[in-house]
């Protein structure tokens, strides 16, 4: 799947942040990095003062149809927004660390405009050309970081529905690609597909079985 981009009540609790001060700043966040399967996304977001959304989150603790209602308001109220994608090929030879941190700098990179400061949710920055801080639980402290949280969120859930119409046998529509016993058990009678990620364990494992079994099926034949 090659990487894609577009772009295009205030919770108390959460912190907001003035232009008039600060200038333009950007949330970043993802969503996919503990699956086994699909591409992580990242997005990147600069909301507008003047046009308020109510209800922003970190995208785990909404529902799905909140999430995709906040979606759609997202995009049409934000000043600038960019999704951007890190593959499963670019996973298995990056790291899924190192991935993430390039589907966020391609989020950042993306932007229609240039932030001043990009806040991003956890603990670790890409390499950006602005200043940028890293905000622990920054998806529920810093509303343009929920809000990229929800963009990230609802576009790799979407692309999972797509991975399930062609790939049915996984599941990828109920487990959205994470390890449960299901997806594993799919794995071990299917084998991987190739939007697997062949660097995480389940996989690999997946793997090696089914090439012992395809061995001993060829040497029995044989003999």
């Amino acid at each position: 799947m090659r990487s894609r981009k577009s772009s295009s009540a205030e919770a108390p609790s959460q912190l907001t942040f003035s232009f008039d001060t600060m200038g333009l700043v950007a949330g970043v966040d993802e969503a996919g990095r503990g699956p086994l399967a699909g591409p992580v996304v990242a997005a990147a977001v600069i909301l507008d003062e003047l046009q308020p959304i109510l209800g922003l989150a970190d995208s785990k603790v909404l529902t799905e149809r909140r999430r995709e209602l906040l979606f759609d308001e997202i995009r049409a109220k934000a000043l600038a927004f960019c999704i951007a994608e890190a593959s499963a090929a670019e996973i298995d030879q990056l790291n899924i660390l190192q991935a993430t941190l390039l589907a966020m700098k391609r989020a950042v990179e993306g932007l229609r405009l240039k932030p001043a400061k990009v806040l991003v949710d956890g603990n670790r920055l890409p390499l950006l050309k602005m200043p940028a801080e890293a905000i622990v639980k920054g998806d529920a402290k810093v509303q343009a970081i929920s809000a990229a949280s929800i963009l990230a969120k609802v576009t790799r859930d979407r692309l999972c529905l797509e991975m399930d119409a062609r790939w049915p046998q996984y599941g990828f529509a109920i487990h959205k690609g994470y390890p449960t016993p299901a997806h594993q058990e799919a794995l071990r009678l299917h084998g991987p597909c190739p939007q697997h990620r062949q660097s995480f364990a389940p996989v690999r494992r997946a793997t090696l079985a089914l090439a012992l079994s395809s061995s001993s099926v060829t040497l029995t034949s044989s003999s």
